[in-house]
């Protein structure tokens, strides 16, 4: 198979599809790999580690689309990449399409076949290809908040972690999955006083099993999240319903009650985002003011890091790109139930129900779709 790996076109984002690394796997088992010149650059995988690796080097994003059979990307396709797609081609990248109905017509009219990141499954029905990234957001999101605390940039000025004689910040963690957990890790390390909301019963008994202690934990309600939010200094929204939007946990009047310089970090933003008063935001305008409260909600966070992520994250795509690579993407799909569950798009098709559900689209089965 002839796989093309376009430079991203998003708003300072530096991470790629493939590294050399994984271009060399790639080769090794057969296969042709087509990068667009300095796709890797900005995170030091230049074209001559590239060639070394055994790719080739393309002049353009449009050689790129025109000539590879399967797409491997990192963002969803921009909607100039999803007029390059067609009929027939395979499209492997995180897409988030629940609350973008653009993209989703975009990779409709399309033809091709889109494999999401984010709704790939495996065995205990976590998602392989989601967590790294997830992981760095989480961890991230400690750090820019505590950031954004400060006063320069528009915080309220508190030192998360405080000083002897002064209480440490509150940090108040929305979700206690991989993101939620990798935050409450941060913040714990930063000498927060961190308090995780999750609706999991067995999750709280894991975290606080996890934290010994260091952590307090608090079945999610809306009364619970109202009285933790608004005594917070940070608020990490880390909500996940898979492949599905995010739901609206914190409403605009319980961030009125905030103290003015408080910050918001919605993790959640790639699927619409968990605060009522979200909005995607970039690495190059990352944050605005509502109320005097400060949100971040940077749709690409990882990006920020990108050269740990793009590593973090072909580590766990390339078990199922060489798959889809190696039998072609139908037997691929047929042959691994947890890969069939990151088919979103095919041949005009939705196969996501979530997704159709969220974007009030007709649903196809992902197998009645494949004819299989």
């Amino acid at each position: 198979m002839l796989i093309g790996v376009p430079k991203e076109i998003k708003v300072h984002e530096y991470r790629v599809g493939l590294v050399p690394a994984g271009v060399r796997e790639l080769v090794h088992h057969g296969h042709k790999v087509l990068v667009e010149t300095n796709a890797g650059f900005g995170i030091g995988f230049d074209d001559k580690a590239y060639k070394a690796a055994g790719a080739k080097i393309a002049k353009n994003a449009a050689e790129v689309f025109d000539k590879a059979e399967m797409i491997v990307k990192v963002k969803e396709p921009q909607p100039k990449e999803c007029k390059m797609l067609s009929k027939g081609q395979v499209l492997f990248t995180y897409l988030h399409l629940a609350p973008d109905p653009e993209q989703t017509q975009g990779l409709i009219k399309s033809g091709a076949t889109a494999i999401a990141y984010e709704t790939v499954t495996d065995d205990r029905g976590a998602l392989p290809l989601l967590a790294p990234m997830s992981e760095v957001a989480g961890r991230m999101s400690a750090h820019v908040g505590a950031f954004y605390l400060q006063k320069e940039p528009g915080g309220s000025g508190v030192l998360l972690g405080g000083v002897p004689g002064v209480q440490p910040g509150k940090v108040t963690i929305i979700g206690g999955g991989v993101s939620g957990t990798h935050a409450a890790k941060m913040a714990v390390g930063l000498g927060a006083d961190v308090t995780i909301i999750d609706r999991s019963i067995g999750r709280l008994r894991q975290l606080d099993d996890i934290f010994g202690g260091r952590i307090k934990t608090v079945f999610s309600t809306v009364d619970a999240i109202e009285r933790n939010v608004v005594r917070s200094d940070l608020v990490i929204g880390a909500v996940l319903v898979p492949g599905a939007a995010a739901p609206k946990l914190v409403t605009h009047k319980m961030i009125k009650q905030m103290r003015p310089g408080s910050v918001l970090v919605d993790i959640a933003i790639d699927q619409g985002g968990c605060f009522e008063t979200s909005k995607a935001t970039t690495h190059a305008d990352p944050i605005y003011l509502v109320d005097g409260i400060v949100h971040y909600c940077v749709a690409n966070m990882p990006g920020a890091v990108a050269r740990t992520s793009t590593v973090a994250l072909n580590n766990a795509t390339l078990p199922f790109t060489l798959a889809l690579a190696n039998k072609g993407y139908r037997r691929a799909l047929a042959d691994d139930k947890h890969l069939m569950d990151g088919l979103n798009v095919h041949e005009g098709h939705i196969t996501y129900k979530a997704v159709a559900t969220a974007l009030k689209l007709k649903y196809m089965p992902a197998p009645q779709a494949l004819g299989l």
